[in-house]
């Protein structure tokens, strides 16, 4: 089976921030992890082109919904995602007819089931959020709103729709939903996530409108062409439409349902509730898990176009480098958790972690290799407890970051996995102090400086390999400077679980002071 990871449909309503780059490094890292470990890997994204909110960015443009869609996506989007080396598989866009037919037949077929009727509605709606909200939810508007009701998110006034719908028979759900919940614990992560939304669900769920009358950009209703599908049902059916829904068998069978949606937690209903509910009624398998990100702040604020707080990666990456910026946000903020983004903070991380711990114990082991040995990599025959403890080390690293990565989604504890163990490196070679043991001849110091940078040599090779998801430019350059490449060939060959195996980069190796790995910042 596929190992599946997703990340949700981005709206094209305007060029991607941080926000949307940071869920979207996630997925990438633990999809590229799950490679490493040896597994068939199938990475989605893309974006979400139907609805009222992009209809109106495009009029305001004075341009065409599809136009303007196409324009963001060649623009904006994708060429983000190549800059900052996102390793998709695929990338759908809800405006292409591999994904346009299947949702029709999807509703299409939930209607001919008895899931959808027709009625009325009349609620506060959020275009924003393309979602009715609940009065209880709203916010009394204050200045310029006053006397006006805002949704809680985007700081806006909602609309009062009212209309001739088709309806979701999302209400008889309720105790379906809460029964998988229970059975299924880590469904919904982190646990916070979790209890909002059982607490939501337990409240009793109303019946959802999956159609809209007043304006027609969006896939039409089969069976009523005045009618467009919700955009959200048109959305979350990406996930099933694109490995292969009603089209490719074999493909569907073998890669869906997702292992893992990684999704922004202020669009965590629609993906832990009414995704699985649409799920359920059409008789299809449920994802494993929905993990729930964070927000970005800055200053105090959810990082947003609407809020002026909105920062182009490339501003941060033109600075840091691509695989630092990779680095940071994973490394500064604890996934499931709100974090906080700084200039000064990702400049003090970049300079006490990459430069000075990591960088500089490249530099010193491949320039003393260089120095004391010709560049030739000596072999490790007077082995101690200093290099058995390192050994070990590395086993503990290794162990917990696949862990804490590969299983429990939380990156930030798996890069601080390594990076101990790098610390631990750095120690062990200011106890054994190389530079010294260099300036003994006799052939006990020549066997015992030999080991220390075998040992340490040996240990870049599988930080190298831990740190290529995380940072894979910088994760080859290593490679090639210790030889690896001639010897243990590419470094996308190598396993996750092969990296703890001591001993696998050759005595012989041709060892070379490259570059910089983290040049110090201007």
């Amino acid at each position: 089976m596929t190992y599946y990871v997703t990340t949700p449909i981005y709206y094209v309503n305007d060029a991607p921030h941080l926000g949307h780059a940071y869920t979207t490094l996630a997925a990438d890292v633990l999809a590229r992890w799950h490679r490493r470990r040896g597994e068939d890997v199938w990475f989605l994204t893309g974006t979400d082109e139907h609805g009222q909110k992009i209809l109106r960015t495009a009029q305001a443009n004075c341009v065409g919904p599809k136009e303007w869609a196409d324009r963001l996506v060649h623009e904006s989007w994708q060429p983000l995602w190549e800059h900052l080396e996102i390793a998709n598989d695929d990338f759908i866009r809800t405006t292409q007819r591999r994904h346009t037919d299947r949702v029709r037949e999807f509703v299409q077929d939930l209607h001919d089931r008895g899931e959808i009727y027709q009625d009325s509605y009349e609620g506060p709606y959020c275009v924003d959020c393309e979602e009715f909200k609940l009065p209880g939810e709203l916010l009394d508007g204050e200045g310029e709103y006053a006397g006006q009701k805002l949704c809680p998110i985007h700081k806006k006034p909602v609309e009062l729709l009212k209309e001739e719908n088709y309806f979701f028979r999302l209400s008889a759900y309720t105790d379906r939903l809460l029964a998988h919940y229970e059975a299924n614990p880590g469904f919904i992560q982190p646990e916070s996530a979790r209890n909002e939304v059982v607490n939501f669900v337990r409240q009793g769920l109303q019946d959802l409108s999956v159609s809209r009358s007043t304006f027609d950009w969006g896939v039409k209703v089969p069976w009523d062409e005045q009618h467009v599908i919700y955009v959200w049902i048109d959305a979350l059916l990406n996930y099933a439409t694109a490995v292969g829904y009603n089209e490719n068998p074999e493909k569907f069978g073998s890669t869906f349902p997702a292992d893992v949606h990684l999704v922004g937690k202020d669009i965590l209903r629609f993906h832990a509730v009414i995704w699985p509910a649409m799920l359920l009624a059409n008789g299809l398998p449920l994802p494993g898990r929905i993990a729930a990100n964070g927000w970005l702040l800055v200053g105090g604020e959810k990082m947003s176009k609407s809020n002026l707080t909105g920062i182009k990666p490339q501003d941060l990456t033109a600075h840091f480098g691509v695989d630092a910026y990779r680095w940071y946000f994973l490394r500064a903020i604890a996934f499931g958790q709100d974090g906080s983004f700084s200039w000064e903070d990702f400049s003090a991380r970049y300079t006490s972690e990459l430069a000075n711990d990591y960088g500089n114990l490249a530099s010193r082991v491949t320039a003393m290799v260089g120095g004391y040995f010709d560049g030739e990599l000596p072999a490790a025959t007077a082995d101690g407890e200093a290099e058995r403890a390192v050994r070990e080390g590395l086993a503990r690293a290794v162990a917990e970051a696949d862990r804490l990565i590969g299983e429990e989604l939380d990156f930030q504890g798996g890069i601080l996995a390594v990076f101990d163990f790098v610390k631990q490196v750095n120690g062990y070679l200011t106890e054994q102090q190389p530079w010294k043991v260099a300036k003994d001849p006799s052939e006990e110091a020549a066997a015992r400086l030999a080991t220390i940078l075998y040992t340490a040599a040996e240990s870049l090779r599988a930080v190298a390999v831990l740190l290529d998801p995380v940072m894979p430019e910088t994760s080859g350059k290593l490679w090639e400077s210790l030889g690896a490449e001639a010897s243990l060939g590419a470094l996308a060959d190598q396993r996750i679980q092969d990296a703890a195996e001591w001993g696998r980069l050759p005595a012989g190796a041709t060892v070379t002071k490259g570059a910089v790995l983290f040049p110090r910042l201007s």
